[in-house]
């Protein structure tokens, strides 16, 4: 086989390193560089050239190559062309102007950020400012690969896929998607297979110095690019170094007082001081508490149980003696609308996963009914059926949001607003932190720790022996 020139090698190991190709990467590269080398000079082709590459590539699947190793080819030879590009326009630079050669990376400027998300950040890689190809072929493509404008369906239903079959939320698969997006727009839709760390390393970046997002949008942005490259792309995510972070800072949440909680309650409509109740007094997120469904509620033991928590983790919650009589109250009016529903024919309520498939009955049975059902029956569309939901988050939002403003607390108060006053309450209670953790479904015991700074210490400062207690 035909070695790669010295001197080709040597500048294509620094073009590598340039590119911020993964370390353990770089050998498969210059192997498959060898190959399409070796392969353009037995069958007299011009290497330089991108009409070279499709038979190549129709080589590599002649001799049964995968398709992450024909993938692995393709981008390798890209970068050579991407290199050999660089190299002539250094070349005519310097020819046609060499006291004061025009910076390579500096072509002329456009406005990229009109979206807020177009970049400059490597257009001496491949975007339009140095496409990778010679300068008499197509401006938007390399060897069959896109370079801006490539469709990214595909990407988007493999993310899809990943998610469901690992059960996370919808939150979870609509924050991916949206994150997925914007990566999209910020490399100008070039080929998703050319997406390297480079371009995340530029991306979480410039969330930070262009768009000035908090801590929390960038490490979110940085676990959904995570997932994509493991999951969708199925490329290694090398160490995220050198990249500008967000500066985190200590987070204090608002919390009401007890009377400030009644108020805001007081100023609430039916079902909505209800669910405000038990967000309250049981320390729920919103999405928590308007899926309870009648069995989660244990009159018998006084206890709420929560399926599919956040993290889809389980937990149980003390029931709050005031709101006994309210809630069985609440729930006879409920029974009987459900009473209603079925009398009218309806398809039941909507059950998690393939819950509706294995137990055929389950929808319309009593215990599975929501606690908090809408008001108004859903169509589905491809049965043509008609369920029952529960209520949604924004209309439980909007009455918060007007109590609020009602009762005239000056505070920016939320739905989770309540969740914090419960354990802020609980903490100045003298309960211990352990156990408010436990209530709250957190992971860790630092993230319970936030509520230390909500409320007043009472602990004593003074050393003291606990002999002389």
């Amino acid at each position: 086989m035909l070695s790669l020139p010295s001197d080709l090698a040597t500048r294509y190991a620094t073009w590598l390193a340039h590119q911020d190709v993964a370390v353990d990467q770089r050998p498969h590269y210059t192997k498959w560089l060898r190959y399409y080398w070796d392969f353009c000079h037995k069958y007299a082709l011009e290497p330089t050239k991108r009409q070279s590459f499709p038979a190549f590539r129709a080589k590599l699947r002649s001799k049964h190559q995968s398709d992450s190793q024909c993938q692995q080819a393709y981008a390798a030879v890209s970068l050579y062309y991407e290199m050999v590009l660089v190299d002539r326009r250094r070349t005519e630079v310097a020819v046609l102007s060499p006291r004061s050669p025009k910076p390579l990376n500096a072509p002329a400027r456009r406005d990229r950020e009109a979206d807020g998300f177009r970049s400059d950040h490597n257009e001496g890689s491949v975007n339009e400012g140095s496409v990778p190809m010679l300068a008499s072929d197509s401006p938007r493509e390399v060897a069959g690969v896109k370079l801006t404008g490539a469709s990214w369906v595909a990407v988007y239903e493999r993310l899809q896929a990943a998610i469901t079959v690992r059960h996370y939320s919808p939150k979870t698969l609509r924050a991916y998607q949206a994150w997925t997006r914007k990566l999209q727009t910020f490399v100008n839709s070039k080929d998703s297979q050319l997406v390297s760390m480079a371009d995340v390393k530029g991306f979480l970046s410039f969330l930070a110095v262009k768009r000035q997002v908090a801590a929390s949008s960038q490490n979110q942005a940085f676990n959904a690019l995570l997932f994509l490259f493991r999951h969708v792309l199925e490329k290694e995510f090398g160490k995220v170094e050198g990249v500008v972070r967000a500066k985190w800072r200590p987070y204090i949440p608002v919390v009401l007082s007890r009377e400030e909680v009644d108020r805001v309650i007081r100023q609430l409509e039916e079902p909505y001081d209800l669910v405000a109740k038990l967000l309250y007094g049981c320390g729920l997120r919103l999405f928590e508490g308007l899926q309870l469904r009648v069995q989660d509620v244990n009159f018998a033991m006084q206890v709420v149980t929560v399926h599919d928590g956040k993290g889809q983790k389980d937990r149980t919650v003390p029931l709050p003696q005031v709101l006994v009589p309210e809630l069985t109250a609440h729930l006879e009016r409920v029974k009987q609308v459900h009473q209603q529903d079925l009398a009218a024919g309806y398809a039941g309520t909507f059950l998690p996963g393939a819950l509706a498939a294995k137990y055929t009955r389950a929808a319309k049975e009593w215990a599975w009914q929501w606690v908090f059902p809408a008001k108004t029956l859903t169509l589905v569309p491809a049965t043509q059926e008609y369920r029952r939901y529960h209520l949604h988050e924004t209309h439980v939002q909007k009455a918060l949001k007007q109590a609020v403003i009602r009762s005239q607390i000056p505070k920016r108060a939320s739905a989770h607003t309540l969740r914090h006053s419960f354990a802020s309450h609980l903490l100045q209670a003298n309960y211990d932190i352990r156990t408010i953790q436990e209530l709250l479904g957190h992971s860790e015991v630092k993230t319970t720790m936030m509520y230390t700074h909500t409320v007043p210490s009472v602990t004593r400062k003074e050393a003291k022996s606990p002999l002389d207690f």
